[in-house]
């Protein structure tokens, strides 16, 4: 837990992290720091710590590190909740230069992304559109497309396309955020769809009656019995936590229950860059099948902001990546 000179107690801390959760999800602030010539040079400073780098050589560099440590990677290109449908075009086209030089080059990496990202705000097809075209550039090499989670106010929408779009591509995941009260409902429609489901926590600002309290008994209670439940279903799953407490907890009682499952290939371990590397790393070593998180892009300010909230002595690590005097960049 999060302290300075023993003045700072957990409520403060939950403050801390629920601010920073509503700055994620402020387009205003986003657009006003990310537009200063003083700010934004700042931001991306910070940002650099969890993101790979501006662009898709920046992305396939980094994923292959991963890769050379044992892992297999996942490359998203940072973004959400556009609105437009030129920019939903625009930016599909990076994601189909990210299929380009994953299918180019081999690299064993899923391709991440919010539905939003690609339109789905702006107009349902438009997404779905979007998506094939990710499917079709793929399809040779067989990558797994991944689907991320968005706020609770949007699940609907990213289940409704993923269900539609599942029923013709197999290799098309979604991800399911143990935080929310209805996602064991959500669980049990997933089940029936053949994609990979991505397990998180759940990182975006809810309010009590939609989802439990981040990192409370009942959370971590839910994500187990969750991870639970897709195991006995043979269902492919990737665990997506660098909670060292968690992945003991899931380890210990999973090897129990379920350990053929566990350590079959139709399971692994996910985690961020920049975050649970030494975790990763030793997963890999026990014999578990693990996958490295790796972004790129301008637009990280959500992710950013939700990955310090998850631990505000993170704003601690921030303050020390803005030491200009020991930093290059």
């Amino acid at each position: 837990m999060f302290y300075l000179a023993g003045m700072t107690d957990r409520n403060d801390t939950e403050i801390a992290a629920d601010t920073l959760r509503a700055w994620a999800l402020d387009e205003d602030l986003k657009r006003r720091v990310m537009g200063s010539p003083a700010l934004a040079p700042l931001a991306a400073r910070v940002a650099r710590r969890y993101s790979a780098g501006d662009d898709v050589d920046d992305a396939v560099r980094v994923a292959g590190q991963a890769v050379s440590r044992g892992h297999l990677a996942s490359i998203e290109y940072a973004g959400e909740s556009v609105r437009s449908k030129e920019l939903a075009d625009s930016e599909a086209e990076v994601f189909l230069q990210v299929a380009g030089a994953v299918v180019q080059t081999g690299l064993p990496s899923s391709l991440s992304f919010d539905l939003s990202h690609l339109g789905s705000l702006v107009d349902r097809d438009l997404a779905v559109t979007h998506v094939r075209r990710l499917a079709a550039a793929t399809e040779s090499a067989g990558t797994e497309l991944m689907i991320s989670a968005e706020g609770s106010d949007r699940t609907d929408l990213v289940l409704d396309i993923y269900e539609e779009l599942s029923a013709d591509i197999g290799r098309l995941g979604i991800t399911l955020q143990a935080r929310l009260h209805r996602s064991p409902a959500d669980l049990e429609r997933l089940l029936e769809l053949p994609g990979r489901i991505r397990l998180v926590k759940g990182a975006f600002l809810e309010a009590e009656d939609v989802a439990h309290v981040r990192d409370s008994p009942e959370m971590v209670a839910a994500y187990l019995s969750l991870a639970g439940r897709i195991l006995s279903a043979d269902h492919r799953v990737s665990f997506a936590t660098h909670d060292d407490s968690l992945v003991t907890q899931l380890v210990e009682e999973l090897n129990t229950r379920h350990p053929d499952a566990l350590l079959s290939d139709r399971v692994e371990f996910e985690m961020l860059l920049g975050l649970g590397t030494e975790l990763l790393d030793r997963l890999h070593t026990e014999g578990y099948r693990t996958r490295e998180y790796v972004i790129f892009g301008g637009e990280w300010w959500l992710y950013v902001l939700n990955r310090i909230a998850e631990d505000p002595q993170r704003v601690i690590t921030a303050l020390a990546d803005l030491n200009l005097s020991t930093r290059t960049g």
